[in-house]
C-alpha cells in the first residue's frame, strides 16, 4: 500500500472530534461516559496531544453515534454534475486498505461508486452490514469474496455481482495479493451514506 501514502490526506482528528461533539451538544464528561474512555484521554485527543488508535476511534464514534468515517470527511456541497479527476479523489486509508470516492459523495443523486484496494486477507469485519438500495461489485484484479445471507460468491478478475443491499453482507480479500474492486451503491435512502459501512471495519483476519 506504500504507493498511496503520499495521496492520503492527514486528518486533524482532534478538531473533527470537537466539531462532532459540539454539534451534538455533548460534554466531554458525557462522551467519556458513553465511550468508556477517560475525560483526560478525550481531552488529549481534542487538543492534538494524542493520536487515537483505530479501536479508540470506534469507541468515540460509538459514544457520538456516528460512523467512524465521520472523522475523515466534512459534508460536501452536493452537485448535479460531478467531474472527478484522478488527483481530486477522496481517499481514506483504513486498516489494510484504501477507500476512494469516485464522485458520488458530492452527487445529488442516490448513487455512489467507490474503488476499494485491499491488502491480502483484509475484510469488512465479522458481523456483516445492511443498508438500503442495491450494490454492484466488479473485481478489477485479485480475488474478493462476498458473503450474502450465508451464501458465498468468489469474484475473480472480471467477475461481477449485483444484489439487494438490505440482505446482510460482508466482503474479504481471500488471497495474499492486493485486490482492487469497483463497488457501486445505488437507490439508497436520502441522507444515507452506505459507502461508510464498507470502511468502518476492514480488519485483517476478521
Amino acid at each position: 500500500m506504500e504507493s498511496f501514502e503520499n495521496d492520503i490526506t492527514i486528518v486533524d482528528v482532534g478538531t473533527r472530534l470537537r466539531q462532532l461533539r459540539q454539534e451534538r451538544g455533548k460534554s466531554m464528561r458525557a462522551l467519556a461516559r458513553d465511550s468508556g474512555l477517560s475525560t483526560n484521554a478525550l481531552s488529549m485527543i481534542e487538543r492534538g496531544l494524542s493520536s487515537p488508535s483505530v479501536s479508540t476511534l470506534y469507541k468515540i464514534s460509538g459514544g457520538l453515534h456516528v460512523p467512524i468515517t465521520a472523522f475523515f470527511r466534512e459534508e460536501p456541497a452536493q452537485k448535479d454534475i460531478v467531474f472527478c479527476k484522478l488527483s481530486g479523489r477522496t481517499k481514506v486509508k483504513f486498516p489494510n486498505g484504501v477507500w476512494e470516492g469516485l464522485g458520488g459523495e458530492t452527487f445529488t443523486g442516490h448513487i455512489e461508486p467507490i474503488l476499494l484496494t485491499l491488502e491480502g486477507e483484509a475484510s469488512s469485519g465479522p458481523f456483516g452490514m445492511i443498508h438500503s438500495g442495491h450494490e454492484f461489485v466488479f473485481c478489477i484484479s485479485g480475488q474478493i469474496e462476498y458473503e450474502i445471507e450465508n451464501h458465498k460468491y468468489i469474484l475473480d478478475e472480471g467477475d461481477s455481482l449485483i444484489f439487494a443491499a438490505e440482505l446482510r453482507h460482508r466482503w474479504r480479500n481471500i488471497g495474499e495479493t492486493t485486490t482492487t474492486a469497483i463497488v457501486v451503491l445505488a437507490g439508497f435512502e436520502p441522507r444515507e451514506r452506505p459507502s461508510e459501512y464498507h470502511i468502518t471495519s476492514g480488519l485483517k483476519g476478521a
